[in-house]
């Protein structure tokens, strides 16, 4: 018999039964879940993180361009809060720093390295997974939701996203997480549930800037229209939620335009040391009609009025492009794009359809409906836009659309479902089956020698299931279970298989796509018209061939770009298992021929080291390192570079502060030439390195051109293995 003692507090008691009621709620879940519903869900978030952490070291740094960013934002509070990709502050990435954050605080506490950097973004797509749960199953059902979070977790894009150091993946779960809050907000129209949307739009936009606004528009009239309450009193909370967006995106911003330039480092990718003009120009109207000053192969005029050689001029591809692929309805289903993100892309808008068909007779404000123009409105709009612009294009954005899909074949599924014994919706999941196990049957082809026998696996089951389905209302419920079953596994299947060979397989570089050998071929060098370079006067034999693997590995994915070295000209890019360059000129992995030059990536000719250096980084020798190392507490920056993703390497191989001359694309005016004399003069720069990236901005001012002459004429040259150096401490003569 147990006692209780009477000296003891009530409270212990209370405080006790709340803690067995949180477990119980976590492991049960809702009262009128079923008993397999949270048990579920716990095993998909945990098959998730698991499967998310495979092989996560394998792509070591990543993208060197926001890790060296993340490096020292660990270093130094002031580089954390503007995004510097040095710890001296020179310059910023061009995008607001959000994404940074996280990773930097892992860096900060746990030390540097690619799980310290990497695991924040494994958790953000665990994190997203559990979100887009709660969002379907709260109106729909756990199976509904489970549905949803598996058909995420399976995308192959997000497979790469949420293993990979860009800003995507914060910037999908920020997304994911505003149209949960107002899907909360249009159940009973309480203002917190926009006030908090509101936030998370805020930090979405200091993530990614106006991307995050994409889906603003079809949200913001969906509540407007069905939210149950007064009109006047939905639009005054539409204007406070706006008020809460800016004060959430805004605060950021307001202090570094009232901070003084000249304390604070030049914000990259802007052409004037402004972040709103990069915001609505390079990072913004830019990437709509395609004018993006300082951009690759943007804007009207190259650095110095340079022209890019006729076999180096960005290819179209049809359909208003430019140089960042084809435009047009069809962008999302091609060559570049479609296994990345349209396994299920026609299955969703099928079920699009067919869930406003279902719920077109109820009241204005049935939050079912609601669910559905929630999340098609926000594909609809993001996949339009991604579709027309015509400015930089990669197909990793295409995350972004990740999370809407997976909810609307969540939803519709199992509304269609419910409705199988009338023959309208049997119909309807029927063709929406057979729809897309053709669609895999076509993205499978495209890459014929990666399971060639599961394309025809997944078109003969999807067939039979769609068969069965048509006749799920007669059927008994183990059969029509056993053929939803089967429905559902072959058009899972083929994504499935490419988030596998994503998930295996390492990715580093700024230009990356998920799937085998082959799945992705518009990136640079492959077809499709992405940045196609190759093959003009003074080529190397082969230049602009696609080297390795067509995209997906390390190595495959800046396949295509050519070296400029100062002889022959271009090397023919890398492949193989896309190892750094070792040798002078090399531009890719380890079976690529090198483009002769002097530095590790390339030589020191027009396009200063050619677009291997823009868009990875380098491999820096244990010499070098030592080299740039020696004495480099004394210096403000142990060396400069042009490019950030050449100075990103040597920084994340030294840790210590390199200057990245013109940002990324090469085509900052930042330093101009003056400012980096002066800098020298003081006695701030070690080093210089030469050769890199960068140099191939459209319209920018850069002064890297002008530096670089100065510099090879003014200073004392030093080698290190295939590695060139101008020590700015020991001038010529």
């Amino acid at each position: 018999m147990t006692t209780t003692s009477p000296l003891a507090d009530p409270r212990e008691g209370v405080a006790a039964a709340g803690t067995r009621a949180a477990r119980n709620r976590l492991w049960r879940g809702r009262p009128d879940d079923p008993a397999w519903a949270r048990p579920a869900l716990l095993a998909l978030l945990a098959v998730t993180c698991a499967a998310y952490l495979w092989n996560l070291s394998a792509s070591g740094y990543a993208n060197s361009f926001y890790s060296a960013a993340v490096q020292a934002g660990s270093q130094s509070w002031k580089a954390f809060f503007f995004g510097s990709l040095d710890a001296a502050n020179a310059i910023t990435v061009d995008k607001p720093p959000a994404a940074l954050w996280p990773m930097a605080l892992s860096v900060r506490l746990f030390g540097l390295g690619s799980w310290q950097i990497l695991l924040p973004q494994v958790l953000m797509g665990v994190g997203t997974v559990a979100v887009l749960y709660a969002a379907v199953r709260r109106r729909f059902s756990p199976a509904a939701g489970l549905i949803s979070g598996a058909v995420l977790a399976l995308t192959p894009v997000a497979a790469l996203m949420f293993r990979f150091n860009n800003p995507d993946a914060l910037l999908a779960l920020l997304m994911t997480v505003t149209v949960y809050c107002v899907l909360r907000a249009l159940e009973d129209a309480r203002t917190k549930w926009l006030v908090w949307a509101g936030v998370a739009i805020g930090f979405a936009f200091l993530t990614k800037t106006l991307q995050a606004f994409l889906i603003l528009p079809p949200l913001a009239l969906l509540y407007a229209v069905c939210a149950p309450t007064s009109v006047r009193r939905r639009l005054g909370q539409l204007s406070l939620a706006t008020g809460v967006l800016i004060v959430s995106g805004g605060w950021w911003v307001a202090a570094v335009e009232l901070w003084p330039k000249s304390s604070r480092p030049y914000i990259g990718g802007s052409q004037h040391n402004s972040f709103l003009e990069l915001t609505f120009g390079y990072n913004g109207l830019g990437r709509l009609s395609g004018d993006e000053t300082g951009s690759v192969g943007g804007g009207a005029a190259r650095p110095g009025g340079m022209e890019l050689p006729a076999g180096m001029r960005p290819g179209g591809g049809g359909g208003g492009g430019g140089g960042w692929g084809a435009t047009g309805i069809g962008r999302m289903f091609n060559s570049e794009v479609g296994s990345q993100i349209s396994w299920l892309l026609p299955a969703a808008l099928l079920l699009l359809i067919a869930g406003l068909v279902v719920t077109w007779k109820a009241k204005r404000t049935d939050t079912a409906r609601g669910a559905f123009l929630a999340w098609g409105g926000a594909l609809l709009m993001t996949a339009v836009i991604f579709s027309f612009m015509a400015g930089i294009f990669h197909q990793y954005y295409t995350v972004a659309l990740a999370p809407y899909i997976a909810a609307l074949v969540g939803m519709g599924v199992t509304v269609l479902w419910e409705e199988r014994s009338r023959i309208g919706a049997a119909l309807a999941l029927a063709v929406t089956v057979a729809a897309t196990a053709i669609w895999s049957y076509v993205l499978l082809g495209r890459t014929p020698d990666y399971l060639p026998w599961l394309r025809w696996a997944v078109l003969i089951g999807g067939l039979a299931a769609a068969v069965g389905l048509a006749l799920a209302g007669r059927l008994n419920r183990r059969a029509a279970l056993g053929v939803a079953g089967l429905g559902l596994a072959a058009s899972l299947a083929g994504p499935a298989a490419y988030a596998v060979s994503t998930l295996d397989t390492g990715h580093t570089g700024s230009i990356v796509t998920a799937g085998p050998a082959g799945a992705s071929m518009g990136g640079p060098g492959g077809g499709g018209g992405r940045m196609r370079f190759g093959g003009g006067p003074g080529a190397g034999p082969g230049a602009g061939q696609t080297g390795g693997r067509a995209g997906g590995q390390t190595g495959g994915q800046n396949r295509g770009w050519p070296g400029r070295g100062a002889g022959q000209g271009q090397g023919v890019p890398g492949g193989g298992t896309g190892q750094p360059p070792t040798a002078p000129g090399q531009n890719g992995g380890t079976q690529g021929r090198p483009g002769t030059g002097t530095g590790e990536r390339g030589g020191t000719g027009a396009m200063g080291g050619g677009m291997g250096g823009l868009l990875d980084g380098a491999k820096v020798s244990a010499e070098a390192r030592a080299l740039l190392k020696k004495n480099a507490d004394q210096y403000t920056w142990a060396a400069a570079a042009i490019g950030s993703q050449n100075a990103a390497s040597y920084q994340l191989a030294t840790q210590e502060p390199v200057m990245a001359i013109g940002g990324f694309n090469g085509s900052d005016p930042s330093p101009t030439l003056a400012q980096f004399k002066k800098y020298v003069a003081d006695g701030k720069i070690h080093y210089f390195v030469s050769g890199g990236g960068g140099m191939m901005g459209g319209g920018g001012r850069s002064g890297g051109s002008a530096i670089t002459s100065w510099v090879e004429s003014s200073f004392k040259k030093v080698t290190v293995g295939t590695a060139t150096f101008y020590d700015l401490t020991s001038p010529v003569g």
